[in-house]
Protein backbone atom coordinates (compact mmCIF):
# COMPACT_ATOMS: atom_id res chain seq x y z
CA UNK A 1 0.00 0.00 0.00
CA UNK A 2 1.24 3.37 -1.32
CA UNK A 3 0.57 6.47 1.59
CA UNK A 4 1.01 10.11 1.09
CA UNK A 5 0.69 12.06 4.21
CA UNK A 6 0.32 15.75 3.65
CA UNK A 7 1.40 18.73 6.35
CA UNK A 8 -0.56 21.31 4.84
CA UNK A 9 0.60 25.11 4.91
CA UNK A 10 0.80 28.44 2.84
CA UNK A 11 4.36 28.63 2.66
CA UNK A 12 5.29 25.19 3.20
CA UNK A 13 3.32 22.45 2.47
CA UNK A 14 5.07 19.08 3.35
CA UNK A 15 4.43 16.02 1.59
CA UNK A 16 5.80 12.14 2.01
CA UNK A 17 5.31 9.02 0.81
CA UNK A 18 5.77 5.72 2.32
CA UNK A 19 4.77 2.17 1.50
CA UNK A 20 4.97 -0.88 3.53
CA UNK A 21 7.52 -3.33 1.78
CA UNK A 22 6.68 -7.45 1.54
CA UNK A 23 8.85 -8.13 4.87
CA UNK A 24 6.65 -5.74 6.70
CA UNK A 25 9.10 -2.78 6.96
CA UNK A 26 8.24 0.46 6.11
CA UNK A 27 10.06 2.19 3.39
CA UNK A 28 10.21 6.18 2.13
CA UNK A 29 9.42 6.58 -1.29
CA UNK A 30 9.50 10.51 -1.89
CA UNK A 31 9.09 13.42 0.64
CA UNK A 32 9.60 17.20 0.11
CA UNK A 33 7.25 20.49 0.38
CA UNK A 34 6.09 22.34 -1.66
CA UNK A 35 7.09 25.96 -1.14
CA UNK A 36 4.90 29.21 -2.68
CA UNK A 37 6.60 32.62 -2.17
CA UNK A 38 5.28 35.18 0.29
CA UNK A 39 5.47 38.29 -2.46
CA UNK A 40 2.29 36.08 -4.41
CA UNK A 41 -0.98 36.82 -3.59
CA UNK A 42 -2.96 33.81 -1.82
CA UNK A 43 -5.00 32.83 -4.74
CA UNK A 44 -1.69 32.07 -6.45
CA UNK A 45 -0.23 30.41 -3.72
CA UNK A 46 -3.02 27.89 -3.58
CA UNK A 47 -2.69 27.47 -7.37
CA UNK A 48 0.83 26.25 -6.81
CA UNK A 49 -0.66 24.08 -4.00
CA UNK A 50 -3.43 22.52 -5.98
CA UNK A 51 -0.94 22.23 -9.42
CA UNK A 52 1.59 20.18 -7.45
CA UNK A 53 0.18 17.95 -5.78
CA UNK A 54 -2.03 17.10 -8.73
CA UNK A 55 1.32 16.59 -9.98
CA UNK A 56 2.37 14.19 -7.34
CA UNK A 57 -0.26 12.21 -6.94
CA UNK A 58 -0.69 11.49 -11.04
CA UNK A 59 3.22 10.78 -10.76
CA UNK A 60 2.48 8.37 -7.56
CA UNK A 61 -1.05 7.28 -7.60
CA UNK A 62 -1.04 6.42 -3.89
CA UNK A 63 -3.43 3.84 -2.70
CA UNK A 64 -4.39 6.52 0.37
CA UNK A 65 -4.14 9.92 1.58
CA UNK A 66 -3.23 11.56 5.04
CA UNK A 67 -3.82 14.89 6.50
CA UNK A 68 -2.78 16.47 9.51
CA UNK A 69 -5.90 18.64 10.79
CA UNK A 70 -5.97 22.33 11.48
CA UNK A 71 -4.62 22.50 14.82
CA UNK A 72 -3.14 26.64 16.42
CA UNK A 73 -3.42 27.90 19.93
CA UNK A 74 -2.68 31.68 19.53
CA UNK A 75 -2.11 32.83 15.64
CA UNK A 76 -5.99 32.78 13.96
CA UNK A 77 -4.53 34.60 10.93
CA UNK A 78 -1.76 31.50 10.23
CA UNK A 79 -4.90 29.63 11.49
CA UNK A 80 -6.75 30.77 8.49
CA UNK A 81 -4.36 30.55 5.99
CA UNK A 82 -3.42 26.81 7.03
CA UNK A 83 -6.95 26.20 6.51
CA UNK A 84 -7.31 27.04 3.16
CA UNK A 85 -4.49 25.29 1.81
CA UNK A 86 -6.12 22.51 3.68
CA UNK A 87 -8.76 22.87 1.74
CA UNK A 88 -7.24 22.73 -1.42
CA UNK A 89 -5.08 19.50 -0.25
CA UNK A 90 -8.48 17.92 0.56
CA UNK A 91 -9.94 18.70 -2.71
CA UNK A 92 -7.14 17.80 -4.62
CA UNK A 93 -7.06 14.09 -2.56
CA UNK A 94 -10.89 13.97 -3.33
CA UNK A 95 -10.91 14.79 -7.21
CA UNK A 96 -8.10 12.31 -7.92
CA UNK A 97 -10.56 9.85 -5.43
CA UNK A 98 -7.66 9.02 -2.73
CA UNK A 99 -9.60 7.89 0.40
CA UNK A 100 -8.47 10.74 2.99
CA UNK A 101 -7.99 10.16 6.96
CA UNK A 102 -7.19 13.32 9.58
CA UNK A 103 -5.03 12.99 12.08
CA UNK A 104 -4.20 15.78 14.58
CA UNK A 105 -0.38 17.00 15.90
CA UNK A 106 -0.80 14.69 18.98
CA UNK A 107 -2.02 11.42 17.57
CA UNK A 108 0.64 11.66 15.03
CA UNK A 109 3.18 12.41 17.55
CA UNK A 110 1.84 9.56 19.81
CA UNK A 111 1.70 7.15 16.64
CA UNK A 112 5.74 7.81 15.84
CA UNK A 113 6.67 8.68 19.14
CA UNK A 114 4.59 7.13 21.87
CA UNK A 115 4.50 10.33 23.16
CA UNK A 116 1.53 12.47 22.28
CA UNK A 117 3.94 15.99 22.97
CA UNK A 118 6.82 14.90 21.40
CA UNK A 119 9.31 17.39 20.32
CA UNK A 120 9.95 17.82 16.42
CA UNK A 121 13.41 16.36 16.73
CA UNK A 122 11.56 13.55 18.41
CA UNK A 123 9.48 12.98 15.95
CA UNK A 124 12.12 13.30 12.97
CA UNK A 125 14.57 10.70 14.85
CA UNK A 126 11.96 8.84 14.84
CA UNK A 127 10.92 8.95 11.72
CA UNK A 128 14.11 8.59 10.53
CA UNK A 129 14.69 5.31 12.36
CA UNK A 130 10.91 3.81 11.42
CA UNK A 131 11.93 4.26 7.70
CA UNK A 132 15.19 3.09 8.22
CA UNK A 133 16.69 6.31 6.45
CA UNK A 134 20.25 7.50 6.65
CA UNK A 135 19.71 11.12 7.15
CA UNK A 136 16.63 12.96 9.22
CA UNK A 137 14.19 13.70 6.40
CA UNK A 138 14.14 17.75 6.23
CA UNK A 139 13.03 20.33 6.34
CA UNK A 140 10.38 19.42 9.19
CA UNK A 141 7.53 19.98 7.18
CA UNK A 142 8.39 17.12 5.01
CA UNK A 143 9.56 14.68 8.36
CA UNK A 144 5.89 16.15 9.40
CA UNK A 145 4.36 14.24 6.57
CA UNK A 146 6.26 11.55 6.71
CA UNK A 147 5.24 11.07 9.80
CA UNK A 148 1.50 11.38 9.13
CA UNK A 149 1.82 8.87 6.59
CA UNK A 150 3.56 6.55 9.09
CA UNK A 151 0.81 7.52 11.52
CA UNK A 152 -2.22 6.20 9.31
CA UNK A 153 -0.11 2.69 8.43
CA UNK A 154 -0.47 2.35 11.94
CA UNK A 155 -3.82 3.20 12.97
CA UNK A 156 -4.98 1.23 9.44
CA UNK A 157 -3.55 -1.76 10.46
CA UNK A 158 -5.06 -1.65 14.35
CA UNK A 159 -8.60 -1.14 12.50
CA UNK A 160 -8.06 -4.35 10.34
CA UNK A 161 -6.92 -6.01 13.32
CA UNK A 162 -10.21 -4.90 15.05
CA UNK A 163 -12.70 -5.65 12.29
CA UNK A 164 -10.89 -9.02 11.55
CA UNK A 165 -10.57 -10.22 15.25
CA UNK A 166 -6.72 -10.77 15.31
Amino acid sequence: MLIIGIDPGTARTGYGLIRQTSDGTLESVDCGVIETSKSLPLCKRLLRIYQELTGLLSLYHPDCGAVERLFFQHNVKTAISVGEARGVVLMVLAQAEVPVAEYSPNEIKQAVTGYGAASKGQVQAMVKAILNMETTPKPDDAADALAVAICHLHRDQYRRIVETGG
